[in-house]
């Protein structure tokens, strides 16, 4: 994603791999397409922007894994990244390079500093890890911050588990980062005394915060809100 001029796709094309380059900005594709040439039966060039276009239609219908392996404008990489999990299982890892807050934010894990919703996200589909520090004397021009590598790789998610109703418990919980889990189950429609025992079971404290929690942790107090939602009432 994000060919550009081509580089990294000319060094993937003679390292054997099969390329689809996509490129959203359609003044540098002629120059794309021309150092791309000698490489035409593994080089693909399309035009699209992966903020709206399939994913399905960029890769075409073969049930083959991908790898994307990417340079992420920083201010689209997080719905890229999320969308490509969501959307596009037949993408089995990713290789990217971002802005080093986003890729903490897509590698961080609980108690880190960086860890929320997105991070969370990215768990329920894979495992990710910081590779390398970029620095910005690599660049030209060079910006005013540093660059992550970040590896992910998908994994199955956890089974058993309403993926809107898990998403939904995950927002909530994150939107007032602050508060307690305590409160975000009484947001999330049950009673003081409901929320605590949900809480007690899934061995969660009940003056814990959403950052301290796992993908694991998550899962379970879902569970429990889903099942106390379809009970009367008087019992939530």
């Amino acid at each position: 994603m994000g060919a550009g001029l081509g580089s990294l796709t000319v060094a993937l094309a003679r390292a054997g791999a099969r390329v689809v380059a996509v490129e959203v900005d359609r003044s540098l594709v002629p120059a794309l397409e021309a150092v791309v040439r000698p490489y035409r039966d593994s080089v693909r060039v399309v035009v699209a922007d992966m903020l709206e276009e399939s994913w399905h239609a960029v890769l075409g219908p073969e049930p083959v894994p991908w790898a994307m392996v990417a340079n992420l404008p920083y201010n689209v990489a997080v719905p890229v990244v999320l969308r490509a999990l969501d959307e596009e299982p037949r993408i089995a890892r990713m290789l990217v390079m971002v802005q080093r807050e986003v890729g903490e934010r897509l590698a961080a894990g609980p108690g880190d500093p960086q860890f929320g919703a997105v991070s969370v996200h990215v768990a329920y589909h894979a495992g990710a890890r910081l590779v390398r520090r970029v620095p910005p004397s690599v660049f030209w021009p060079r910006p005013n911050v540093e660059s992550v590598l970040v590896s992910i790789e998908r994994r199955p998610p956890p089974e058993d588990i309403d993926r809107d109703a898990l998403f939904a418990v995950i927002r909530e919980s994150f939107a007032q980062r602050r508060k307690t889990m305590r409160g975000a189950m009484v947001r999330l429609g049950l009673g003081a005394a409901a929320a605590a025992d949900t809480l007690e079971a899934c061995g969660v404290s009940s003056s814990a915060r959403p950052e301290e929690l796992s993908l694991d942790a998550f899962a379970c107090l879902t569970r429990q809100w889903l099942a106390r939602r379809e009970r009367a009432p008087s019992d939530r």
